[in-house]
């Protein structure tokens, strides 16, 4: 192969990474320390780059690149990867009409500012003929895209790469299937003894200090990386040296900083520890959203609510409240990580329950890209759904079916990555135990660098040499499927909640 021939190829993918890399700096700018008069400006910033970034994707010099690296017959599997994961995306962005695009840029910008009023006024017929449009242009989206079995295919592939509905569906619904009766057990049952941290308040900044601690011993590199505050926890990676995560804080409400912390620096050590020498590549990124999510739903989850978490960061919690945990016992303040109860919010949702909040969105969501669900009938679906599978009804649109801004920002096929990522997650953690049997025991001794190291091992470096069910395949011996959370779900909470669990 000749040298200026590859050199180029690899100059292009470069220049695309640190695009997209500025972009996540200014974003992550605008939602923690820009003055609010930036808004107008920055948005005309952000614009820019996207266009600049989108012209650089589809531009003739870089198809003719990917095509002769196509042909020719040198590449190692490395280099091999590195053309098809760049060529997948170009592929995405060429089909689609520049018309299209402007269009769907346009109609998502009406869809949130209606989102949000409609939202205010708790009155879904706000949001409607915005959302009626959006799903119209998705779905010519899709068939512009292309799609082998059907139009979410198209969608889904976005944030899941290889993921398809026919592979999908019948999992999440067998997740639910399962879950159903689990929920109905666990809340019919006497509760453990909590913690009542409700009677106290949580001064900021020892919440502050005490979530700095906890990603610090996870692993996360400060001389890489940074914790600060925004209005809703994220993760942003400017590059695998500087990685900005944000919590929020409730000065009535720990966990809600806590998990927080625990939940975005999951993300962040998943970007730190990505192949540095592919950092310029279309290798040195995360594989999917849902095997992003496997890490911070991991960590915020299997470890962050496992007893023997609690018990290795005893003192530091004690001397961080020592009011409020007065007289409590680390058992009690691990049942009050662990508490399950039927909630109308997904965000606030305990993680027993969490996924059957995502199976009514994928539901909807795909009904309406197939056409067999009105816009104007979402409304009563979510309720009758969120009956089904929850016991639970909304009293208005705003705690139903206007909660999220997912379908405004025009990101169908984007949920399920939630329910993928516990998915991989309680497959990576079961295999995990197996290989530290040591594990609990560190833990119980505040040593949280075991999980990170073998994360590190068997999906961070990695980056996307494969796709994601690949990569956890190879970590684990098994392919997708329901069993690792099922069994684990009933195992915490079966135990937890002193009942059996099927």
């Amino acid at each position: 192969m000749g040298l200026s021939f590859w050199n180029e190829l690899r100059e292009r993918m470069g220049e695309l990474r640190d695009l997209t890399e500025i972009s996540s700096l200014l974003a992550w700018d605008q939602e923690t320390f820009m003055p609010p008069g930036g808004a107008p400006h920055r948005a005309a910033q952000l614009a820019t780059l996207q266009t600049v970034l989108h012209e650089r994707l589809i531009h003739p010099r870089l198809g003719e690149l990917l095509a002769l690296a196509d042909q020719h017959p040198s590449l190692d599997e490395t280099q091999r990867r590195m053309v098809a994961n760049l060529a997948r995306e170009r592929n995405r962005a060429v089909r689609v009409p520049r018309s299209l695009v402007q269009e769907l840029a346009r109609r998502q910008s009406l869809a949130v500012e209606a989102w949000r009023a409609a939202r205010e006024r708790r009155d879904f017929s706000l949001l409607a003929p915005h959302l009626a449009e959006l799903v119209r242009l998705k779905r010519e989206q899709a068939d512009a895209i292309g799609h082998e079995g059907e139009r979410y295919d198209a969608l889904l592939d976005a944030y899941e790469p290889g993921m398809r509905v026919s592979r999908l569906e019948p999992l999440l619904r067998e997740l639910g299937k399962a879950l159903v009766p689990m929920v109905q057990a666990v809340t019919e049952a006497k509760p453990p003894p909590r913690w009542r941290y409700e009677a106290h308040r949580f001064p900021v900044e020892r919440q502050r200090r005490f979530a700095q601690l906890l990603v610090e011993r996870m692993g996360f590199g400060t001389a890489q990386g940074r914790l600060d505050e925004s209005s809703h926890p994220f993760t942003c990676a400017i590059g695998s040296g500087d990685v900005r995560l944000t919590t929020r804080y409730d000065e009535r409400n720990p966990w809600v900083g806590i998990f927080g912390a625990i939940h975005e620096a999951g993300h962040g050590l998943y970007e730190q520890n990505l192949p540095a020498e592919h950092s310029r590549d279309t290798i040195g990124v995360p594989a999917s959203m849902g095997l992003h999510e496997s890490q911070s739903r991991l960590w915020e989850n299997a470890v962050g609510r496992s007893l023997s978490f609690w018990e290795g960061l005893e003192g530091e919690l004690r001397r961080a409240f020592p009011e409020a945990l007065d007289g409590v016992s680390i058992r009690e303040v691990q049942a009050s990580a662990c508490r399950v109860s039927r909630s109308l919010i997904r965000v606030d949702a305990d993680e027993l329950t969490y996924n059957l909040h995502i199976l009514v969105r994928f539901e909807l969501e795909l009904a309406l890209i197939r056409g067999e669900l009105e816009v104007q009938d979402l409304p009563a679906a979510w309720n009758e759904k969120m009956d089904a599978y929850l016991g639970v009804v909304p009293e208005d649109d705003a705690q139903g079916v206007l909660q999220d801004i997912h379908w405004a920002w025009g990101e169908f096929g984007y949920f399920p990555s939630y329910t993928l990522g516990n998915l991989y997650a309680a497959l990576l953690y079961e295999r995990m135990q197996a290989e530290l049997p040591a594990m609990d025991e560190e833990l119980r001794r505040g040593n949280l660098l075991p999980v990170r190291d073998w994360l590190v091992e068997k999906v961070h470096r990695l980056g996307h040499r494969w796709d994601a069910e690949e990569i956890v395949r190879r970590a684990t011996g098994k392919s997708l499927e329901t069993g690792a959370l099922v069994r684990y779900l009933a195992d915490r909470y079966g135990s937890l909640y002193g009942v059996a669990l099927p």
